[in-house]
């Protein structure tokens, strides 16, 4: 549920945890140790010679490893993608915070990527594409193209420095080290193997994280419910957390003038996750379009999969006397992203939260070198290589790409450790992500006659103008645009849109962008010296699509 609130931030009291830092050394030095040989492991020599078949040259090749994943390998990687830390605890702070029907990221992210799958996988890959920007560079030109890498930038790199964010405060929890030093740790670590080997790297340690995440998660939850702290059997009414409310705390509920905001979120996690660098590189790495579109499907699958002990410790958490515990403390509500780590260190054995530390972090390495790597191809691929360096040698753009890692690795950290409300940073760009780049997407993709330059400046522009008017709780300013239900502001919280406004935004976006197009040909057809942006001397989008594949 949408909260303006201006409160502040509980804290926690640790110390030291020997026990919990030499897990995560362990943990680390393996999916380390992964992540450095997989480049041997996948570029056997007996496979260089049909995956040179597949990519144009080495860069390529990191980028994609040579378009060689297979089912088992795609399958882990394509969930690890999407199962980060940020995934784990925030289902869990969903599930206590607002109820199990306000929970929505695991079954909207799980329909993203089926639809993924449908109406996009294939395609894409038949293509052969190498990032999700190429065809709207084909269609809009490098450097309106190019335009589409700001909120696709923003959205990766700040979702990386969420679940960084989220790392430092849940290792600060169990092993006691400070938050600047657990997420420049963990980024370094992430860093360093996806320069070794690129995505060969990243989809190696994809298979080692998922397992540690659904066996370390799993193999915890019997002890929780053994707790002497824990109510049993587990109530979903009266629960120990929210004895005094009149509705069930675990299930949830919807009022109606909720509504809005619950179909806009709901939507917009839906057809908004499928705009992402860090999907589309599973898909474009795959070995066909079919192994492509069925890596969707399963990982949609496994997307669902991975929150259901997530959802279960919220409600082990929810049916705790935190009191009792050696926290000796109640939960508040800014305590509730600190579940995962809070369950695992009071309500189980030292050794099975030893387990589970390693299920949490490496949750959050799973996501942060996809995300990381993926915001990196698209710079080297549609920014540098595109509009400023279409010369550059292999070499060249082989080591742009390793500086471009490690460039925005060290902001991704930065934004994790200065930065207090990184996850409500990243809804942001993911509005911006669904509002502007989808539309575009669908028409490049689907419907290319259907948009032109001219349609997609009018589009996109009208609805970055509407949505920054709509106000943002998060960047502490009210709306200037009021829509229908608007909630006022008061002196404790910022004001609220309940209607759902990012659709209407998208739409728009949509709408103007085939209006616009329609309108502009039927005038330069009539004039056209009006056609200062030349779109009609450019050859068609399908024909310039074929040109650049055989180039």
């Amino acid at each position: 549920m949408v909260e303006g609130s201006k409160s502040g931030v509980s804290e926690i009291k640790t110390e030291l945890n020997v026990a919990g830092l030499i897990g995560l050394l362990v943990f680390y030095f393996l999916i380390f140790l992964a992540g450095i040989l997989s480049h041997k492991v996948l570029k056997r020599k007996s496979r260089k010679d049909a995956q040179a078949k597949q990519v144009g040259n080495h860069t390529e090749d990191m980028m994609l490893a040579g378009r060689d994943i297979n089912y088992v390998i795609g399958v882990f990687t394509m969930t690890a993608t999407w199962v980060g830390g940020g995934y784990i605890n925030g289902t869990t702070e969903a599930v206590i915070k607002n109820g199990l029907v306000w929970t929505q990221a695991p079954f909207c992210y799980a329909i993203s990527l089926a639809l993924g799958g449908f109406f996009f996988a294939k395609k894409m890959r038949k293509r052969k594409f190498v990032t999700m920007l190429d065809p709207l560079q084909l269609k809009y030109g490098e450097r309106l193209g190019a335009l589409f890498y700001i909120p696709a930038f923003s959205g990766e790199i700040l979702w990386s420095a969420s679940i960084l964010a989220a790392l430092g405060t849940s290792l600060r929890v169990i092993c006691g080290l400070t938050d600047t030093v657990s997420i420049i740790v963990s980024a370094c670590i992430a860093m360093t193997y996806t320069l070794f080997g690129g995505l060969y790297s990243v989809a190696f340690t994809d298979i080692f994280q998922l397992f540690c995440i659904f066996i370390g998660l799993i193999f915890s939850i019997p002890f929780m419910l053994q707790s002497e702290h824990v109510t049993i059997p587990l109530k979903t009414m009266n629960v120990t957390m929210f004895p005094d409310k009149d509705y069930s705390p675990f299930l949830g509920r919807v009022q109606g003038r909720d509504a809005g905001v619950w179909v806009d979120y709901a939507i917009m996690m839906i057809f908004g996750g499928i705009p992402w660098q860090a999907y589309f590189q599973r898909v474009l790495s795959a070995r066909s379009p079919k192994v492509a579109q069925v890596l969707s499907f399963f990982g949609a699958f496994g997307c669902f999969s991975a929150a259901i002990p997530s959802v279960i410790i919220g409600w082990i958490t929810m049916n705790t006397d935190w009191m009792a515990t050696d926290l000796k403390q109640s939960l508040v509500k800014d305590d509730y992203k600190l579940a995962v780590p809070l369950a695992l260190l009071y309500l189980t054995h030292p050794a099975v939260a030893f387990i589970g530390l390693g299920a949490v972090s490496a949750a959050v390495m799973s996501s942060t070198d996809s995300s990381i790597l993926g915001v990196s191809t698209m710079f080297t691929r549609n920014v540098f290589n595109k509009v400023f360096m279409p010369k550059a040698s292999d070499k060249v753009t082989m080591w742009f790409l390793r500086g471009t890692v490690f460039i925005n690795t060290i902001i991704a950290m930065l934004i994790a450790i200065f930065v207090k409300s990184v996850y409500g940073l990243y809804l942001i760009c993911s509005d911006l992500v669904f509002i502007l780049l989808f539309p575009h997407l669908v028409l490049v993709a689907h419907f290319p006659k259907r948009t032109n330059k001219y349609g997609m400046i009018a589009g996109f522009g009208l609805a970055f103008f509407l949505r920054v008017l709509a106000g943002e709780p998060v960047l502490k300013y009210n709306a200037v645009l009021k829509y229908p239900y608007y909630q006022e502001p008061t002196e404790d919280s910022y004001g609220v849109q309940k209607f759902p406004f990012r659709i209407l935004c998208m739409l728009i976006n949509l709408i103007t962008t085939i209006a616009v197009s329609y309108l502009t040909k039927k005038l330069i057809k009539k004039r056209p010296n009006l056609d200062v942006l030349e779109t009609e001397k450019q050859n068609d989008y399908e024909q310039m699509m074929m040109k650049e594949l055989k180039a």
